[in-house]
């Protein structure tokens, strides 16, 4: 019997996206998500309390706080952050 191959990647999001490119943008979104969702925690923020400081709906907060990161682009994750007084830096390394 043979075995099969396991493919092996470096992160969930190299695994999902079809292009580094792809891996790198989801990557950057849960990174910011995350920021915020902690920011958001740290406060002691309830959702709608969340929602009208970043400029949206209880619901899309309650997307992002869930990680649902599809839902969500780079550019309306930056604006959130910057709606609640934080700057947004990317860092660009070598591969």
């Amino acid at each position: 019997m043979k075995k099969k191959a396991v493919d092996r990647y470096d992160s969930v999001w190299d695994a999902l996206a079809d292009t580094p490119e792809q891996a790198a943008n989801l990557r950057a979104r849960t990174d910011l998500m995350q920021q915020i969702a902690a920011i958001v925690k740290e406060q002691g923020w309830t959702q709608v309390e969340a929602a009208r400081r970043c400029g949206v709906t209880q619901p899309r907060m309650n997307d992002l706080l869930r990680g649902r990161v599809s839902r969500f682009s780079l550019d309306a994750l930056v604006n959130i952050a910057t709606a609640i007084g934080r700057k947004v830096h990317f860092e660009l390394e070598v591969a």
